[in-house]
């Protein structure tokens, strides 16, 4: 894949101004919104749920990211389908039955992505790798935003690379943690494919702007 996408985490915006937001989204050069979702429970945080997304979900038509850091996270293919997402994002560490929540995903006619945190090895993917279409990386610990990059995600994204391509699979990999303009070129050298960026580009004077230079040095 020449093409990497840039998919700006709403968990950044100025929840007071959505519709702003979402107008510099639209005509950004971003590729997905990507949603987190915290319940509290596996992450110590709690984010915005269904009707703040159907309410972002009818500002913008680009395809939606969904990343659940939540326990049973396969109760929601429901609703997360009908909020017309393209990608469903599960996390390894709470789905004791993955393959078949990937094949619930899939049912519901979604992308499905499997995230994994700083400490799970890439290794607990090695017998599903051909079936998921996304593999997001965690690059700081899930449950925050604006925390400082883990710099030996650079390790793992070259290992999920290798397996990837050893299997003959196809998923993309996707970073989430500490993007910005020093960290996304290193990791796209390392084999990323999707970058998750929250403060970088939010809280940049011109968040359209960012998502353009930052698209420039993934893809150079």
């Amino acid at each position: 894949m020449n093409h990497k996408l840039i998919a700006p985490s709403l968990l950044a915006a100025d929840f007071g101004n959505l519709e702003r937001e979402m107008e510099w989204f639209n005509r950004s050069e971003a590729d997905w919104l990507h949603l987190d979702v915290m319940d509290g429970v596996f992450v110590p945080n709690i984010s915005f749920g269904f009707p703040v997304m159907q309410h972002v979900a009818r500002l913008t038509n680009k395809p939606l990211d969904v990343h659940l850091m939540i326990v049973q996270p396969e109760k929601f293919i429901g609703e997360v389908r009908d909020l017309g997402a393209a990608v469903m994002n599960v996390h390894q560490e709470t789905c004791p039955h993955l393959y078949r929540t990937v094949q619930q995903i899939h049912e519901a006619g979604m992308k499905a992505a499997v995230s994994l945190c700083p400490a799970t090895p890439v290794s607990t993917l090695e017998d599903i790798i051909q079936d998921v279409d996304v593999v997001m990386l965690m690059t700081v610990e899930p449950g925050f935003g604006g925390q400082k990059f883990i710099e030996h995600s650079l390790d793992k994204v070259r290992s999920l690379r290798q397996m990837i391509d050893a299997r003959g699979a196809h998923a993309l990999i996707e970073v989430d943690g500490g993007v910005n303009r020093q960290t996304a070129p290193l990791l796209s050298a390392a084999g990323v494919d999707v970058f998750v960026t929250g403060s970088a580009v939010f809280g940049a004077a011109d968040p359209a702007a960012e998502v353009t230079l930052l698209k420039q040095l993934v893809n150079g």
